[in-house]
């Protein structure tokens, strides 16, 4: 067997789910467990040029750190990761044994002179330096083999090989790992950094530990696979595995203890692990954060989610853009129709009514008096959005998700039977929806949100010169997931966080929206300002 190395990563890798907003207390705990369960190397978080909170694990400074992992274990190796753009390198101290031993630092492509420079003088102020390029696995082998030139000039203490995408079957890594290995200077260390797209990252380490190699090698993982998208290769498996097969070498009930004092809490409310979407981010090799992109906004189906990924530019897939995946989200579901006959039958047929519109929230089955009691004043024209409520009696139901559509199955044709089904033109054209508005006609301007369904049906209303409008069930996202909708079916997975900024952006444009439309909420809500 190799000298094996376990890198845990979940402060730094795990901190994309929560921001890296673990706390202060659990920090130094999960640092002093995992030293207690003998990992070799603690990745403490980011080092950033910003400003230190201690909450969480994004350090602007060596001393800040070195707060963190006091006492020190004598037998652990502990680092931080500096990612582009650098922090300037006369903010990183001269290393003196007080703080971390070693920075690891990443880099694209097209970044790899800056990198080198900024790793030798890394080296000079004293540190451990791993280098780590983002997708080594998308590397051809040339290109490889001229960045491990570059590499031995300046003999960092490891270099890695990547799976940024998860893509990497046992051929795969055997093969990269074996050109680096014949290439790469003898002092380097091999670290491997896997994720965990097409739940390989196990199978691929246990390649790893049976390789007969002088090298040693670095595994990275984290406690319960903790990281952004389908995860990572998780510490306690990979210990134990090694403790079962290899050389007992690791306490692995700190770790589980990790898990259940303080990861748990953060996964009830954030997932992580795999999923068809990460599958397919894979299977596209495209970046991950494509597929969570799709998945968020939870609008359309994963065979949309398929179709969307592969069209996107082959050479724009392994570096995340915002803008290049709304782009191509939108283009998907644009489906201009004219709909300018419908759209004056409908003015005629709302002018001088009341409008209800019924949301999913939670407050829907609460406040159900509220809303009766609405009903019988003011005899409203009801709308509700994307699902059909039990016992309120619409007029129409607006559908512009295509998710949500798909989940009502047959519970249309029978709501048909005394009301009007209206959908956007991304919604597929079948037989059960009467009539039909254009999807891009309605849209907001917040990327986020661009097709909010409250909002994209605030747009229709507006069009339509309605003067007031009654909301009931638009509560405003919750950090806990059940008390955001009226009906266990509703609940999808969230991105809590993501879920929470929305709440401003909603509130912006219902503020704008007011400018022309008297809003009057029924229910509680976040979003009733007056």
């Amino acid at each position: 067997m190799s000298n094996i190395n376990i890198l845990d990563c979940t402060l730094r890798d795990g901190g994309y789910i929560n921001n890296w907003n673990f706390g202060r207390k659990t920090i130094s705990q999960i640092i002093s467990k995992l030293s207690a369960a003998n990992i070799d190397i603690i990745e403490c978080g980011f080092i950033d040029d910003v400003e230190y909170d201690s909450d969480k694990s994004i350090f602007n400074s060596i001393e800040s750190l070195k707060k963190i992992i006091e006492p020190k274990n004598k037998n652990v190796l502990y680092v931080g990761m500096i990612a582009q753009p650098y922090i300037p390198i006369e903010k990183v101290s001269d290393f003196d044994g007080s703080s971390i031993d070693g920075i690891r630092l990443t880099f694209h492509e097209n970044e790899v002179d800056e990198a080198l420079v900024y790793a030798k003088q890394l080296i000079e102020k004293g540190y451990k330096v791993f280098i780590q390029p983002v997708g080594t696995s998308s590397y051809s082998d040339l290109k490889l083999l001229e960045l491990v030139k570059k590499v031995n000039e300046i003999k960092p203490y490891a270099f890695y090989l990547v799976d940024t995408l998860g893509v990497m079957y046992k051929n795969d890594l055997l093969r990269m790992y074996h050109l680096l290995d014949n290439n790469l200077d003898e002092s380097i260390l091999v670290g491997f950094h896997s994720h965990n797209n097409l739940q390989l990252s196990f199978s691929n380490a246990q390649e790893l530990l049976t390789l007969h190699s002088k090298r040693e090698i670095i595994i990275d993982s984290s406690v319960f696979g903790m990281g952004r998208g389908a995860g990572n290769l998780c510490t306690e498996l990979i210990t134990q595995y090694i403790n079962d097969n290899l050389i007992y070498s690791y306490d692995v009930i700190p770790l589980l203890e990790i898990y259940d004092e303080h990861l748990s809490k953060i996964n009830n409310d954030v997932s992580w692990g795999y999923s068809i979407p990460y599958y397919l981010a894979a299977t596209y090799m495209c970046h991950p954060n494509y597929a969570s992109y799709l998945l968020n906004k939870q609008t359309i189906t994963v065979k949309s989610i398929s179709k969307i990924l592969a069209k996107l530019p082959i050479d724009k897939r392994d570096i995340y853009d915002t803008d290049l995946i709304e782009e191509q989200y939108l283009k998907y579901q644009k489906n201009l129709i004219d709909d300018s006959n419908f759209l004056y039958e409908l003015k005629q047929e709302l002018k001088d009514q009341e409008i209800l519109v019924i949301g999913p929230g939670a407050s829907v089955n609460l406040e159900n008096n509220k809303i009766q009691e609405l009903i019988k004043n003011q005899n409203p024209y009801i709308i509700s959005v994307n699902y059909i409520p039990d016992n309120i009696s619409l007029n129409a139901l607006f559908i512009s998700n295509s998710k949500r559509y798909k989940d009502l199955n047959g519970q249309i044709e029978n709501f048909r039977e005394h009301g009007l089904v209206i959908a956007t033109s991304n919604i597929a054209n079948e037989k059960e929806i009467d009539k039909m508005v254009n999807y891009s006609d309605l849209l907001v301007q917040d990327e986020l949100i661009s097709d909010d369904s409250c909002l994209m049906l605030m747009n229709l209303l507006k069009k339509m010169s309605v003067s007031r409008v009654y909301l009931a069930g638009f509560d405003g996202y919750s950090y806990i997931k059940s008390e955001n909708y009226n009906r266990i079916d509703l609940i999808y997975n969230n991105n809590q966080q993501e879920l929470i900024l929305k709440n401003h952006l909603i509130q912006k444009n219902l503020n704008l929206l007011s400018n022309f439309i008297d809003i009057l909420f029924v229910t509680t809500s976040i979003y009733n300002q007056k």
